[in-house]
Formats: C-alpha cells, structure tokens, sequence
C-alpha cells in the first residue's frame, strides 16, 4: 500500500502548463529522490503531495492518517526578529523540552537550543528544520532541496544523518535534490522530472536511461554519482553497538 501516491497531475499556472500527467507514489520506509532541471515542477510536485497546492487535474491519494513532516526549501526569518531554537521548535505546536532536545540530537544539532535562529549556520539552521519536521514522528519526510546553500561535506553529512533517522523512525523520505552529484547511494529509487516523469528507477538505472542523459548530458556532469560513506568498517560497527548499549 502506498503512504502517498499523486495520479495524473496536471498543474497550470496560467497557460504555462507546469506539470503534465505525472505519477508517483511512495511506499512505506523507502527514501525517493526527485532531481530534474530548475523549473521542472519539483516543488510543485511536492506543494500538491502536502496538500499547499491544489493540482488542476488528477487526485492526491493518502493512507490514513498520514503523518507528513516537511522541510521546506528556504526559510527567510528576520534576522532583527528574536527567535530562539527553542521557540520555533514549538511553533506552530508547543512541545516539551525534553522532547525538543531529543529531535535536536536525532537531527545533529544537539547544542543550538538556546541559540537564536537567525545566528545558526546554513548547516545548524537546516538541521533545525529536520529537527522540528521529525517532531511530530512524521510517516513521511519530504525534504525541498534540503542541501542547498551547503558544502560538499556539509551535504554528506547531512544525508548520513537522514539516513540514520529513517533507520531509527522506520520513515520514508522524499527528497527533491538539485545536486546530481550526490544523490544519496540510500535512494531506493530515483524520479526525474521534466514537466512529466521522464525517467525513474533504481539511481544506476536511472543514469544510464536515454532520458535521463539528454536531460543531463553524459560524462563527469551527467553522471549521477552515488554517495558512499567512506568510514571503516570496524570503526561504524563499535559505533553501532554503542548505541545499543545506551539503549538497553
């Protein structure tokens, strides 16, 4: 059974048609990527699938009581604003301290809370967002170019750590991703847009897809390089085993 599924979407904005006919689904605990060029419907695709935009034609389709938690792509505050971590943490919903101090380590910024938003790192703000996205233990995390603004080992570090969270929440995750170049080696599957779904399937399969290359091209820029952690083995399983210690 499907979490979420959209069925022949059509989005116009005016007579610019948007998107054409697309259809996706996600199951339950698998991690989805969406890429394609800017303008390819990506956040629109998204706004439909969380209810913030009515599609012109065809139907949202969602298992009840779906628990959805978004990470949107930009958040402007105003850095004249007063806002603590701990405040937005329970905007729009409070939330106990503890329980805010839990999602901050789950999504490794376990130090901010009394920081203010607007002093945060492009890194430590986006991880707030996950923070509050994964308070109400989402069934879904729908993640809108959540690497954006963020350096090659910022952006691994941050896949990782969505990784360890479905691990731990048993979530699925649909991430929109504008870099080609790290496309998590966890998708499960990959989904590339044009306007209409061009190509999807396995990250492997989906580079080596005839539409996928006349999108992208071929060579070094075109290739959809799968991110792969590169820690020992050894060091990752003591790691492991730690966490299970402290959880006993």
């Amino acid at each position: 059974m499907a979490l979420i599924a959209a069925e022949h979407l059509d989005v116009r904005h005016g007579r610019t048609q948007v998107l054409h006919d697309v259809s996706v689904r996600i199951d339950g605990g698998e991690i989805v990527t969406l890429v394609g060029p800017n303008g390819s419907g990506k956040s629109t695709l998204l706004r439909c699938l969380i209810g913030a935009q009515r599609p012109t034609k065809g139907r949202i389709l969602k298992a009840a009581g779906l628990r959805i938690g978004y990470v949107p792509q930009k958040l402007h505050i105003d850095p004249t604003l007063p806002l603590t971590v701990r405040r937005f943490l329970d905007l729009p919903t409070r939330v106990g301290t503890a329980e805010a101090e839990a999602a901050l380590d789950e999504a490794g910024a376990g130090h901010v809370m009394g920081r203010q938003m607007a002093d945060l790192s492009g890194g430590q703000f986006q991880r707030v967002l996950l923070a509050r996205a994964i308070l109400s233990r989402p069934d879904i995390l729908m993640l809108d170019e959540p690497t954006q603004g963020l350096d090659q080992p910022g952006s691994a570090a941050f896949y990782q750590s969505l990784e360890e969270i479905r691990a731990r929440l048993g979530c699925a995750i649909l991430m929109v991703s504008h870099d080609l170049h790290v496309v998590m080696s966890a998708s499960d599957r990959v989904v590339c847009l044009n306007g209409h779904v061009c190509c999807e399937g396995h990250p492997a399969m989906v580079s080596a897809a005839p539409a996928y290359r006349e999108l992208f091209g071929t060579g070094t820029r075109g290739a959809l390089a799968l991110y792969r952690h590169d820690h020992d083995h050894a060091d990752h399983a003591a790691h492991h085993h730690h966490h299970h210690g402290e959880e006993a």
